[in-house]
């Protein structure tokens, strides 16, 4: 058989029948319940993360970079670290250093950020 017999052996509107729009509806409201909605929600959470940083809080960046928010700026932060202060935009900072995520490593690091900076302080 040739392309052209298979397709005129087609029924004529085969793809247009009340059951497959019903499937395609279907099919379009799962995927925003799915995967639209979901990230939507994750974005707004983010949102209001980043805008929730004020000055003193402390940050991982998406890097890796750990350090404390020095100034909080329009479009990005200043990033205080042990090797001096870094400008990254707001976007970079991936996660709140404190104690209720990481427990006691954020305790210790605290205590010995503290006590260089009483040292830096004395010279």
């Amino acid at each position: 058989m040739n392309l052209l017999s298979i397709f005129l052996q087609a029924t004529p509107g085969g793809g247009s029948s009340p059951m497959m729009l019903i499937m395609m509806g279907v099919m379009l409201v799962g995927f925003y319940f799915l995967m639209i909605l979901p990230q939507q929600k994750k974005q707004k959470k983010e949102k209001a993360f980043v805008e929730s940083l004020k000055v003193g809080t402390r940050v991982v960046l998406t890097s890796g970079l750990h350090g404390r928010i020095a100034q909080v700026q329009e479009d990005g932060f200043v990033i205080e670290t042990l090797s001096g202060k870094l400008k990254f935009e707001k976007a970079a900072v991936s996660r709140e250093f404190t104690e209720s995520r990481f427990g006691d490593k954020a305790k210790t690091t605290e205590k010995t950020e503290d006590k260089k900076e009483i040292e830096t302080e004395k010279k």
